[in-house]
């Protein structure tokens, strides 16, 4: 049987490093780290996204501020938002909630954040210099990704990991992220011929393709690491709602270890954005870059 990566306890435990680092940076007389979210209009998937990050940056002391917007809101409006909060020194992390309304461009309001409070890691700058090696706030699943993985190997060195997947949310920034630990990465998509052969050559996988129960149990050779990004939404065959991720998590049981869905990704997501937040903060005291070697190291986490 794969072992189960429990992501809601090693997201915990990352909370708990995150906490404890809130705390001291506010019993030092600095500034208590403030994330502000924007969402614009009422998507219920947003709404219930933003509610659970609310509460998360209470559980760990992080100030948190919404701004609450109409659907129809211009462009220019939310833009002129955003440019007041990058002034704003309390603020060390900007959040704006997507899918946004078909009227405002999502690029555009992503390079509109500073680059230092984008703690989602999206803007052209981060993506640059994550893609180069050279920092930057790395986004929140891929690290997210990388930590799940470190709780089970010690070494990527050498490592054939295939990434399922080729969005500029998780696939390319995850490996890059693999790249810069010595792995030796392929990356694959919609288009890539004989996937299942490739997949069964590799010691890690990352499932990142939004296709449920894609990669099946033959797919997987025995010993693999599994790292289970998709999140779909299926009718049972009792006619009930389940969730699914990119695995036939049943069929994969010969792996050395699987993430579950849910509770493997998601919930490091959300405590990655956290850390992103205090390594921000922490970064503005300092007067640089969340990126910068004086900033405190990003956390390391252990399987539970």
């Amino acid at each position: 049987m794969a072992d189960i990566i429990d992501g809601r306890a090693i997201a915990a435990q990352l909370d708990e490093q995150t906490k404890a680092q809130v705390d001291a940076m506010v019993d030092a007389g600095q500034a208590r780290p403030g994330l502000t979210v924007i969402l614009l209009g009422d998507d219920p998937a947003s709404q219930v996204y933003v509610r659970h990050k609310i509460k998360a940056c209470a559980r760990v002391g992080i100030r948190s501020t919404e701004h609450r917007l109409s659907a129809d809101t211009s462009q220019d409006d939310l833009l002129a938002l955003i440019a007041k909060l990058n002034a704003d020194d309390d603020v060390h992390g900007i959040l704006c909630q997507v899918p946004l309304p078909p009227h405002i461009d999502p690029l555009k309001v992503l390079g509109s954040i500073a680059p230092e409070k984008d703690v989602d890691g999206f803007h052209p700058v981060n993506v640059g210099r994550l893609s180069t090696g050279t920092g930057g706030i790395i986004p929140c699943t891929p690290l997210g990704v990388m930590m799940l993985i470190d709780s089970v190997l010690d070494d990527l060195t050498g490592k054939d990991v295939v990434v399922i997947g080729k969005s500029n949310i998780v696939g390319k920034p995850v490996a890059n992220l693999l790249l810069d630990r010595e792995a030796t990465v392929t990356v694959t998509h919609i288009y890539t011929e004989g996937l299942a052969q490739i997949a069964r050559k590799a010691d890690v996988i990352v499932a990142a393709a939004g296709a449920p129960r894609l990669v099946k149990g033959d797919w997987v050779k025995p010993g693999a690491v599994i790292i289970d990004v998709g999140i779909t939404r299926v009718r049972s065959d009792e006619g009930k709602d389940k969730l699914v991720g990119d695995v036939a998590f049943d069929d994969v049981q010969h792996a050395k270890a699987v993430t579950p869905v849910p509770g493997g990704v998601g919930p490091m997501t959300i405590a990655c954005l956290l850390s992103n937040t205090v390594r921000a903060a922490q970064a503005a005291e300092l007067g640089q870059q969340a990126s910068s070697s004086t900033v405190p190291p990003l956390p390391r986490v252990q399987q539970v």
